[in-house]
């Protein structure tokens, strides 16, 4: 068994769309789906809640929105978090610098993402995990109030989105570039994360690959899985593209839910004896491995 590694599978866009969250129980009842990242305001939300509820086996945590979405707040409470359509806008540097800059758009920042937290905490879910829509929780600002709010609702782990250059196939040169910018900003984040006594993942799959990840891609990843923990995350739906968000027309999502039901893939995590779970399994190992 290769107890140096754990791996955890996890579906983002818990919410988003009936088809993502058809993915979500399928993929966790028939496939090597580990958990979901779900949306609080998304359309669907309601209907993701109701079948994680059946999932015992799924861990679930918040995909914090603050990107390319909608507010679950009113647009009048957090004017400056909104474009001129009252949604959150898809220019992120745009609005990381506001935020790092405006008191006024902090305090803004802060009340959503306490909504999005108190939403998620009035379902009943254990908060396995939180992310952010675009791994957007990247920026230190609004690391900063992640961290405060989540402290209020038990937070235990964050999301580490650091993708090792092994592990990014496929990624073109821009995007490989783009990665290496990232660099300093992970070695802050990784520190911080520590230092609040968070548990995180070691290296992140799936970025380089988002919206496209085959049956081969995944089987690829697994093989070159190396030690310590990974996640995996995957956009897996019923149906692929606009059909699911105007922003994601080249998304290959059913590519992606086969993926995860592949009796192949299956097969090489059943042969590697890889442990597998949501961050809540990793820290009852954790504790178990520390237990006097």
């Amino acid at each position: 068994m290769r107890r140096d590694r754990f791996l955890i599978v996890t579906a983002d866009d818990f919410g988003l769309h009936e088809a993502v969250n058809e993915a979500v129980q399928q993929a966790s009842r028939e496939g090597i789906l580990t958990a979901a990242s779900l949306m609080m305001g998304a359309s669907a939300t309601a209907d993701a809640v109701r079948r994680a509820r059946e999932l015992p086996g799924l861990r679930v945590g918040l995909h914090l929105v603050l990107v390319d979405g909608v507010p679950l707040l009113p647009a009048s409470e957090v004017p400056l978090l909104l474009d001129r359509s009252g949604q959150f806008g898809s220019r992120m540097v745009l609005h990381g610098a506001r935020y790092f800059l405006s008191p006024r758009a902090r305090r803004q920042l802060e009340a959503e993402i306490r909504a999005q937290f108190r939403a998620f905490a009035a379902t009943g879910l254990m908060l396995d995990h939180v992310n952010a829509h675009k791994h957007f929780h990247l920026h230190p600002t609004l690391l900063t109030l992640l961290l405060r709010v989540g402290r209020e609702y038990g937070i235990k782990a964050v999301r580490y989105p650091h993708e090792p250059a092994r592990l990014l196939t496929g990624a073109s040169l821009p995007e490989r570039a783009a990665a290496a910018a990232l660099k300093p900003w992970l070695l802050l984040m990784r520190r911080r994360l520590r230092n609040a006594g968070l548990i995180h993942n070691d290296q992140l799959f799936g970025m380089g690959r988002s919206g496209a990840i085959d049956e081969a891609t995944l089987i690829d990843a697994l093989r070159a899985l190396p030690p310590g923990v990974t996640e995996i995350y995957l956009h897996p739906a019923t149906r692929s593209g606009a059909a699911i968000s105007a922003s994601m027309s080249a998304y290959r999502h059913a590519d992606e839910l086969r993926a995860l039901l592949s009796p192949r893939v299956g097969a090489l995590l059943a042969e590697s004896q890889t442990p597998r779970g949501g961050y809540s399994d990793w820290l009852r190992l954790l504790n178990a491995r520390h237990a006097p």
